[in-house]
């Protein structure tokens, strides 16, 4: 097995938006893993991922065999979450797959929200997300509640399954 290089992971950049909107609307045209059904446009985006007043921390990837982006994870405060907690989001380049992005962004994501005195860390995940789900599962998160039938834009229902992971017991898994 060849080992593969770090992925660095840095704060999200203003240059790194186009990059960042292609990646989600590549997720977003294949369906199935996102609630986000509409694709964005690098204005809409970069208002989410730099300037939400809700933000509290947005890391990129960055692939080390060509310098460009690789996934992103966004985690902000959210009204219907306690006080403390964020509300996590990621996303990951689907060609070419770089193995691992998930991984070395939560390792940054938690440290950032464990030194900022977050206590827990909400994701989100539609139940037929099974990527998703297992991703969450495998960085510590644990199930606690199911928002059931939230309807798709078409009005397929999708349950909504919600993850928490301990920031005040972290333990992000490095590799085994």
């Amino acid at each position: 097995m060849t080992a593969h290089p770090p992925i660095p992971v840095r704060a999200t950049e203003a240059a790194d938006i186009a990059a960042l909107a292609a990646i989600i609307n590549a997720i977003i045209a294949i369906g199935g893993t996102t609630a986000y059904e509409d694709p964005f446009t690098e204005d809409r985006l970069a208002a989410l991922l730099l300037d939400d007043p809700r933000l509290i921390c947005c890391h990129t990837a960055i692939d080390p065999a060509d310098g460009m982006p690789a996934g992103y994870q966004v985690l902000k405060n959210h009204p219907d979450l306690p006080p403390h907690w964020g509300d996590i989001a990621t996303f990951a380049r689907v060609e070419p797959k770089l193995p691992g992005v998930g991984r070395a962004l939560f390792a940054a994501t938690a440290d950032f929200a464990r030194k900022t005195g977050l206590v827990a860390i909400n994701a989100t995940i539609r139940a037929d997300n099974e990527s998703g789900l297992g991703f969450y599962g495998t960085m510590g998160f644990e199930d606690y509640a199911v928002a059931k039938a939230v309807p798709l834009k078409d009005g397929t229902p999708v349950d909504r399954v919600s993850k928490r992971f301990r920031v005040d017991a972290l333990a992000v898994k490095g590799p085994q």
